[in-house]
C-alpha cells in the first residue's frame, strides 16, 4: 500500500535528514566511506523511519518515502546526480558493459510474434541455422506469442546463463515448424554504428555512445581503415550522450602526442587529476574530423575538446550539448544505485563546457528550445558566448567555454525538419515495421542477396514510398511528405539495408549527400 499525498509534504521535509542516513549505506571502495561512519545524527533518523515503519496509525511504505526522499535530494543538487530504481538498473548497466548474455537476433513483435530481423554476425542464433524471417513461437515450454506478451518478457525468456541451452520452436514460411538448440553466448551491443570509406584515402566512424567496450570497438574500425589506406578520418559524435571517460580518453590518444593534456578534473577540495596522451596513439599526423552536434554531450564533449584544445584537428557541426560534470555510480544496498556528480572536467585549456543549471532542472533540459528560439541551431552568429570565457590554444586559436563545445566551422540544422520526421518515425518503430513486412512477402530472395546485388537491384520507386505512406495512415499518422520523396526513399532503403546487412549499410545510405560530411569533404585536400 503506498502513502497518502497529504503526508507528502511532512516527509519531503525530511528529505535532507534522511539522505544523510541514506549516505551511511553508500557503498564507497575508497577513504571517504569513514565519512559515514555512526553518528548520532544518523541514529536518530534511523529510528525516525523504524518509528513511523512500526507505530504510525496508517499503513506507510516507507520504502515509498526512501525512494521519494532520495529523488527530492538529487534533483536540488544538479541534473545529472540522479537515482536508478532496482528494475532500470540492469539495463542500464547492461548497455554500458557493452554485451549480455542471449541468443544474438534483432527482433520484431509481428503479428504478436517474435520474427527475426537478422541475427547477429558470428552469434549462436546464426551458428544454430536460424535465418531473418524465422518466427520464434517458444523457447523450452514458455510460449512466445500472443496479445498480452510484453516485449520486455520476451527478451527474458531468451536470456540466461553464459553457454546455457535453450530449445527453440520456430516457423520458417516454406519449412513449417521446427525445433533448433541455441547455446547462449555473449551478444555485442555495438557502440561502433558504422566505418567506412568516404574517399580513396578518408575513412569514417560514427560511435554512438561510450561503453566499456567501445575503445576495443574504435581501434579495430581505425586499424581496419588505416590499412585500407586511410590518412585524414571522420569521427562522428552527433547524437552521442556520452558514457563512460575512459573509452574516450584512449580514442583521443590515438591522435594525441605523448605527454599531451587530454583533460583534468577537479573535485570539491581542488584536488585535479591530469590526463595525458601515451606513446600508444597510432593517428597522430593523419587530418581529422570530429562532427558534433546539440546532442553530442559528457564523453563525446571531452572528445572533441582535446582535439580542439590540442590543435589537433577541426570540430564540424554545431554547438554541443554542455555536460561537464562527472558522475560515480554507487550502490544503496538493495538493488538501486545513485549517480552522484563528484568532479568537474575541464578542457586542456582549462574551460568549463557545462552549461548554467542554477535556475532548475526544467529550465536547463529545455535549454534547446531557447538555442532553436534564438537561431543558434541556423546561424553562428546567434551562439551566446562570453568574453570571460575565451581561451586561447596553443596555437593562437579562440575557443570559449561555459557551455559545450563550439565547432570551428558551422553546418546549420535542417530548417524543414523533415529529417526530424523521418528520424522520428525510425525511432519508432513504424518505418522497420513497413519495411519488415515488405521484406517478408520475398524473404527467400532478399535473404540471398549480397551487398553488391542489393546495391545494384534493389531501388526504392515512388510506388513503394506511397505504400509507407498509406501504412503510417492506417496506424493513425497523416505525414506530409509530398515534397520529400526523395529523402524518405533513402531511408526506406537504408533501413531495408540495415535489416538485411546492419547498422554500416545503413550509414553508408543515411550519410549520401549529408551536410556535415560534404563540408568535410569540401575542407578536406583530397
Amino acid at each position: 500500500m503506498g502513502y497518502s499525498k497529504k503526508y507528502l509534504p511532512l516527509f519531503i521535509g525530511l528529505a535532507m535528514g534522511v539522505g544523510v542516513f541514506l549516505g551511511s549505506k553508500l557503498n564507497f571502495s575508497n577513504p571517504s566511506a569513514k565519512l559515514f561512519s555512526y553518528n548520532a545524527k544518523k541514529e536518530k533518523l534511523n529510528r525516525l523511519i523504524d518509528y513511523i515503519d512500526y507505530e504510525y496509525v496508517d499503513e506507510i511504505n516507507t520504502d515509498s518515502i526512501v525512494d521519494v526522499t532520495v529523488n527530492r535530494i538529487l534533483e536540488n543538487l544538479d541534473p545529472h546526480s540522479v537515482y536508478i530504481p532496482p528494475e532500470e538498473l540492469e539495463g542500464i548497466t547492461e548497455s554500458m558493459q557493452g554485451d549480455f548474455i542471449g541468443i544474438g537476433v534483432s527482433y520484431y513483435p509481428f503479428r504478436d510474434t517474435i520474427s527475426v530481423i537478422n541475427t547477429i554476425k558470428g552469434g549462436p542464433s546464426e551458428k544454430s541455422g536460424i535465418l531473418a524471417g524465422d518466427r520464434i513461437l517458444m523457447a523450452d515450454q514458455d510460449t512466445l506469442y500472443g496479445e498480452r506478451l510484453r516485449r520486455d518478457r520476451l527478451a527474458d525468456k531468451l536470456k540466461g546463463e553464459l553457454n546455457s541451452q535453450v530449445q527453440l520452436k520456430v516457423y520458417r514460411r516454406g519449412k513449417g515448424v521446427f525445433d533448433v538448440v541455441v547455446k547462449r553466448g555473449r551478444v555485442p551491443l555495438q557502440s561502433v554504428d558504422a566505418s567506412y570509406m568516404l574517399q580513396e584515402k578518408m575513412g569514417y566512424i560514427k560511435v554512438n555512445r561510450f561503453a566499456e567496450t567501445t575503445y576495443t570497438e574504435f581501434k579495430r574500425a581505425l586499424d581496419s581503415l588505416q590499412d585500407m589506406g586511410a590518412e585524414a578520418l571522420v569521427v562522428d559524435l552527433r547524437d552521442n550522450g556520452g558514457g563512460f571517460i575512459a573509452p574516450a580518453l584512449k580514442m583521443a590518444d590515438e591522435f594525441l602526442k605523448d605527454d599531451e593534456l587530454i583533460m583534468f578534473t577537479k573535485n570539491k577540495k581542488g584536488a585535479i587529476e591530469n590526463n595525458y596522451a601515451t606513446k600508444n596513439g597510432s593517428f597522430e599526423k593523419g587530418d581529422i574530423y570530429v562532427l558534433i552536434n546539440e546532442n553530442s554531450a559528457s564523453a563525446s564533449e571531452i572528445f572533441a575538446g582535446a582535439i580542439q584544445d590540442n590543435d589537433r584537428g577541426t570540430i564540424v557541426g554545431r554547438r554541443s550539448y554542455g555536460k561537464g560534470l562527472v558522475q560515480r555510480e554507487m550502490a544503496l544496498g538493495d538493488g538501486s544505485a545513485i549517480r552522484l556528480t563528484i568532479s568537474r572536467y575541464y578542457t586542456p585549456t582549462g574551460r568549463s563546457i557545462q552549461k548554467p543549471y542554477s535556475n532548475g532542472n526544467k529550465e536547463y533540459f529545455n535549454e534547446y528550445l531557447e538555442r532553436y528560439k534564438n537561431g543558434e541551431l541556423q546561424n553562428a552568429d546567434s551562439i551566446q558566448v562570453a568574453d570571460s570565457l575565451k581561451f586561447k590554444t596553443p596555437g593562437g586559436k579562440t575557443v570559449y567555454g561555459g557551455g559545450g563545445i563550439i565547432p570551428d566551422i558551422f553546418v546549420s540544422k535542417d530548417t524543414t525538419r523533415v529529417g526530424e520526421t523521418l528520424d522520428y518515425m525510425l525511432r519508432s518503430g513504424r518505418m522497420g515495421g513497413y519495411i519488415f513486412e515488405e521484406l517478408d512477402k520475398k524473404r527467400e530472395y532478399y535473404n540471398q542477396l549480397t551487398k553488391d546485388q542489393f546495391k545494384e537491384e534493389i531501388q526504392i520507386d515512388n510506388e513503394f514510398a506511397e505504400g509507407f505512406l498509406a501504412y503510417t495512415r492506417r496506424n493513425g499518422v497523416d505525414l506530409k511528405l509530398n515534397n520529400y520523396r526523395e529523402q524518405l526513399k533513402k531511408y526506406l532503403k537504408a533501413i531495408m539495408a540495415q535489416q538485411l546487412f546492419g547498422t554500416n549499410e545503413f550509414e553508408k545510405i543515411i550519410n549520401q549527400d549529408d551536410k556535415m560530411i560534404q563540408k568535410v569533404l569540401s575542407l578536406s585536400p583530397e
